[in-house]
C-alpha cells in the first residue's frame, strides 16, 4: 500500500468485493431503486421489542446474506468493520455480538460505510487480514429518537431536512477474487470541515463542503479528473446538498460535470414520497452502493466508480449547546477487473 499526495492510499494489492447485500424498509422499498435491493422489509420493527433491536436484527440479516453469498461462515470472517447512528453504535456492536466475528467499531456518521471500505481495504492490502466484512446501517425511528424527537410527538420537519433511511448494506472484501471482481483500488481520508452551519436539520449544507474537500483532495492526489470516472456517487447530500456541491466545485474552478454526479440520498426516494431534501443515514450510501451501484458495475455498465460517503459530526448535546455542524467525507475508488 502506498500513500500518494496528502490524503490518499493506493492499494498495492486491491481487495476484491466478493459479495454484497442490501436490506431496506417499506418506504425505501417503494422508491425508484426498489427492484435493486436484495430484501425489502414488510415492516420496520422486524418482530422486535424496540426500534434499536430491529436495527440490530437488520444488520445481522444483511451481514449473514453477504457471508452466505460468499459461502463463508461466521468463523471464516476475520473482521467486521461497521457502525450506525445509535449511541455506542449498539446496532452494529450487538449484531457483532450475535455473530461472534471480531469487531472494529467505526463512527463516521453517515460516511461510516465508505470509511469501513477504506480501512478494510487497507488492512487486507497490507496483509493483516484475508477478508473483512464492511457494514453500516440506519433506521428512521432510532435516528429520530437519537437526534431529533420521538415519533410520538409528530414534530414537523423543515423543507431542508432529510429523511434517515431504514436500510443496511454489507460488502465482503477479500484478498482473493475472480478476474471479473470489483476491487477497491484507492481510498481518501477526509478532513473535518466546518463552515459554521448551525442548522442541525440542514445535512446537505453541513456535509457538502466536506464532500467537496475530499473529492478535490482525491483528484489532486491521484492526478485524475472527474472525467476519469464513469460516475461519482455521493452519500447523503440529497437534492439540495448535491446542488451546493456543484456550486462549490464551480466556484473553485474544478470541472465536475453534473451528468457524472449522483447522490444516493437523492436517488433512494421519489420526490413525491415527501422526504423533503432526500435520504440520509449510514444505511443510505451502504444500501444503494451494495445494490444499485455494485450490480450495475458487475453488469458492465460502469468500470470505475468514486464512492464518497459523507457524515455530519454532531450530537444532541453539541446542537443544544449551539455548536456548529462539522462534516466529514471519505472516498473509495471501486474498479472492475483491476488486479
Amino acid at each position: 500500500m502506498n500513500r500518494v499526495g496528502e490524503q490518499t492510499f493506493l492499494y498495492e494489492h486491491p481487495p476484491a468485493i466478493v459479495s454484497h447485500a442490501s436490506i431496506v424498509g417499506p418506504k425505501e422499498g417503494r422508491g425508484p431503486l426498489a427492484s435493486w435491493f436484495d430484501t425489502v422489509l414488510e415492516d420496520d420493527i422486524l418482530g422486535q421489542k424496540s426500534w434499536e433491536l430491529a436495527e440490530m436484527e437488520m444488520v445481522r440479516r444483511c451481514a449473514k446474506n453477504a457471508m452466505n453469498q460468499a459461502q463463508l461462515s461466521d468463523e471464516d470472517v476475520q473482521a467486521m468493520l461497521g457502525g450506525d447512528l445509535n449511541n455506542q453504535i449498539i446496532a452494529s456492536s450487538f449484531a457483532a455480538r450475535t455473530l461472534g466475528i471480531p469487531f472494529i467499531g467505526l463512527y463516521g456518521a453517515c460516511s461510516t460505510f465508505v470509511q469501513a471500505l477504506v480501512m478494510g481495504a487497507a488492512l487486507i492490502s497490507g496483509g493483516f487480514l484475508e477478508n473483512a466484512l464492511c457494514v453500516a446501517s440506519s433506521h428512521f425511528c432510532t435516528a429520530e429518537r437519537q437526534f431529533r424527537f420521538p415519533l410520538e410527538l409528530g414534530t414537523q420537519k423543515p423543507p431542508q431536512a432529510s429523511r434517515t433511511a431504514t436500510a443496511c448494506g454489507a460488502s465482503l472484501l477479500a484478498a482473493q477474487g475472480n478476474d471479473n471482481a470489483l476491487r477497491v483500488t484507492s481510498g481518501t481520508v477526509g478532513r473535518v470541515i466546518d463552515l459554521n452551519i448551525t442548522d442541525a436539520n440542514h445535512m446537505g449544507a453541513a456535509m457538502a463542503p466536506a464532500v467537496f474537500d475530499t473529492v478535490a483532495a482525491h483528484l489532486s492526489d491521484t492526478g485524475r479528473r472527474a472525467e476519469d470516472y464513469d460516475l461519482i456517487a455521493t452519500g447523503d447530500l440529497g437534492w439540495i446538498g448535491r446542488d451546493l456541491l456543484l456550486a462549490l466545485a464551480d466556484a473553485a474552478g474544478i470541472d465536475l460535470p453534473p451528468e457524472k454526479l449522483i447522490d444516493c440520498g437523492a436517488s433512494l426516494y421519489y420526490q413525491e414520497q415527501d422526504t423533503h431534501a432526500g435520504g440520509s443515514g449510514c444505511g443510505c450510501v451502504a444500501s444503494v452502493s451494495c445494490s444499485w451501484l455494485m450490480k450495475r458495475m458487475e453488469a458492465g455498465e460502469l468500470n470505475r466508480l468514486l464512492l464518497v460517503g459523507s457524515g455530519a459530526m454532531l450530537s444532541p448535546t453539541s446542537s443544544q449547546q449551539g455548536q456548529s455542524v462539522p462534516g466529514i467525507a471519505y472516498a473509495a475508488c471501486i474498479e472492475r477487473s483491476k488486479v
